[in-house]
């Protein structure tokens, strides 16, 4: 097994950087704006990513002739550009202007197939610059979402303890209680630093790129990611595909979170709230949309082999007796 590790981490003003290499700009939809007046890049190619898929990236990559790739932005991005430079063998570096998903910090890239979300390896980036000036600045929406990819742990940990009890975890992901207990002790820390990321102030950010990097780094190390990945991302995979690419990814795991937390008979209330202190929409999916998606969801969890989780096992019953509120 390949243990993978973080990328470096830099935090500094984004005029500090100097670069003299021909760069290929790999943005999302309207980040190019919030830090072009701070960046003095040689720009070779520049690319505003709209799609996740590997034919869009084979395509994008194939444009690319600069000698090192930059990705701006979100998670969008940083997928695009950590295939592009994979396939090129070019160095990566990546500017985040929220800290809105863990894309910035891992090995793979999530692609779109086939009604589900899938990850392919490609490289975790060579450096990543974080400007704390810029992650304030940005819409308060999908500063800190981010904190949903560490709260997910709330609800992946139990899926993963579940899925041992039910005897349904394959071998190279079995239940490991002293790696639950790390991932809890992530968990606590992303729920003390909520309200401080959320207000935008650097201390709180910095405490939530942590908990980030830690949660990605346990995961590198037992090469899976069962502690923090479970029923939560199911739904929000499969809102994706009803909803289609409208919602950011922090308004479909954050009610995951809570939906699942709430089958899983967990207090939702520490979760919602440091959500809300991060300023995670909890609402933007209506009730009939959320009980379309719970109905469906075992169903859509065993067509694409999804790990076993709660999701697997809703029932009609469940569903009905969902209680809508805790979002609101």
């Amino acid at each position: 097994m390949r243990c993978w590790g973080l990328p470096i981490i830099r935090y500094a003003p984004l005029h500090e950087i100097e670069d003299d290499r021909s760069v290929d700009l790999i943005v999302s939809a309207g980040t190019w704006e919030a830090v072009s007046g701070s960046l003095r890049l040689k720009t070779a190619t520049r690319t505003e990513v709209n799609q996740a898929t590997i034919e869009y990236w084979d395509a994008l990559t194939s444009k690319l002739s600069g000698d090192v790739v930059y990705a701006v932005g979100g998670g969008l991005a940083a997928d695009a550009a950590k295939y592009a430079a994979s396939k090129t063998g070019k160095p990566l570096v990546c500017i985040p202007t929220a800290i809105s998903v863990d894309a910035f910090l891992t090995w793979a890239s999530g692609y779109r197939e086939s009604g589900c979300v899938r990850y392919i390896e490609t490289k975790p980036p060579d450096e990543v610059v974080i400007d704390f000036e810029i992650i304030a600045n940005a819409p308060a929406a999908i500063s800190a979402a981010g904190i949903t990819d560490v709260l997910s742990i709330a609800t992946g940990r139990r899926d993963w303890k579940f899925a041992h009890d039910a005897g349904r975890n394959p071998s190279d992901m079995d239940y490991d209680k002293e790696i639950d207990a790390v991932a809890e002790g992530i968990l606590r820390a992303s729920l003390q630093c909520a309200a401080c990321a959320g207000e935008g102030e650097t201390a709180g950010l910095r405490r939530l790129v942590e908990c980030l990097a830690l949660e990605v780094q346990l995961c590198n190390l037992i090469g899976h990611s069962r502690p923090e990945e479970g029923s939560e991302h199911y739904f929000a995979y499969a809102a994706e595909e009803v909803l289609g690419k409208g919602l950011p990814h922090g308004d479909l795991v954050g009610p995951g979170i809570a939906i699942m937390a709430y089958y899983q008979g967990q207090d939702v209330v520490p979760l919602t709230d440091a959500m809300r202190a991060c300023n995670v929409p909890l609402d933007n999916i209506s009730d009939s949309t959320i009980r379309e998606i719970l109905l469906t969801l075992p169903g859509y969890c065993e067509k694409h082999e999804l790990p076993y989780g709660i999701a697997h096992t809703l029932q009609p019953q469940d569903v009905d007796n969902f209680d809508p509120t805790i979002l609101k």
